[in-house]
């Protein structure tokens, strides 16, 4: 009777064996292509749903970290003839959250590659900012700290003084001259740095220095125009043009026909 029962309880335990070793067997495994060991299915990169090659996670995880530090945005998949993109969003969750910020800052340079960019000269802030406007940008506001400063020499902002002023030593009353300054909206003379206020009149104005300027752009000129604005060079045309017309009016009443002695 006693054998008999043990004979009854160890039977149980061997289907039940059996069953665990067939689980297992039936258990599907790869080769990564990278390491070349073999591993279990759950542990295969897939690359959403772009591209399902026999890469290893871990195997994925090192390819990727190698090509984020040598500042490469756009990483491809290593299998062979595969112009896939790996997706870093599918990485997040899988990767360290250093190598994923770090990836994220070699993608945002990629895209603004193309744009003038800067830091914000606050220490504590340091944030890029862009200038998606385009043109020449001076006075501009950190979206980050709220600060004000100069985007052309990447210092806090010098109002009233020019960016190459803006390094010296200035105390209290040239703060406020120089927020007077930008408030009236006047202009230094690039020769002496004396203020000058346009009422009205001409933009092109002169200094009690001798020096003849423009009041809209600041720079020196010798005659009675200036480049920046459109109005201005359509004069410059025109002054250009008019001599000729003179010269050709001259020679028609000198001459008669000028083109008929030409072909004379």
């Amino acid at each position: 009777m006693g054998n008999a029962q043990g004979r009854l309880t160890q039977n149980p335990e061997k289907p039940q064996a059996e069953d665990e070793e067939a689980e297992v067997g039936k258990v599907s495994t790869f080769t990564c292509e990278i390491c070349i060991e073999t591993m279990l299915s759950n542990k295969k990169f897939k690359n959403g749903n772009r591209c399902v090659h026999p890469f290893c996670t871990n195997c994925m995880i090192k390819y990727t970290q190698v090509k984020v530090e040598d500042s490469l945005a756009d990483v491809k998949c290593p299998a062979l003839n595969c112009e896939h993109l790996l997706d870093p969003l599918f990485f997040r969750p899988i990767i360290p959250a250093q190598l994923f910020d770090s990836w994220c800052d070699v993608l945002c340079d990629k895209a603004l590659l193309g744009f003038d960019r800067c830091y914000c000269p606050n220490r504590d802030c340091s944030a890029l900012v862009v200038n998606e406007c385009g043109g020449s940008v001076r006075r501009s506001k950190c979206p980050n700290c709220k600060k004000m400063f100069c985007f052309q020499c990447k210092l806090s902002w010098h109002a009233g003084y020019r960016c190459e002023e803006s390094g010296e030593m200035r105390d209290r009353n040239d703060i406020e001259f120089g927020v007077l300054v930008e408030r009236r909206k006047w202009m230094r003379c690039p020769q002496c740095n004396h203020c000058i206020e346009l009422i009205e009149g001409c933009a092109i104005v002169k200094c009690r220095c001798g020096t003849s300027f423009c009041y809209r752009c600041g720079r020196k000129v010798n005659h009675h125009w200036c480049d920046c604005n459109r109005n201005s060079r359509c004069c410059i045309w025109f002054s250009r043009i008019c001599p000729v017309f003179v010269i050709i009016l001259l020679l028609y009443f000198l001459l008669g026909d000028p083109i008929a002695w030409i072909h004379f």
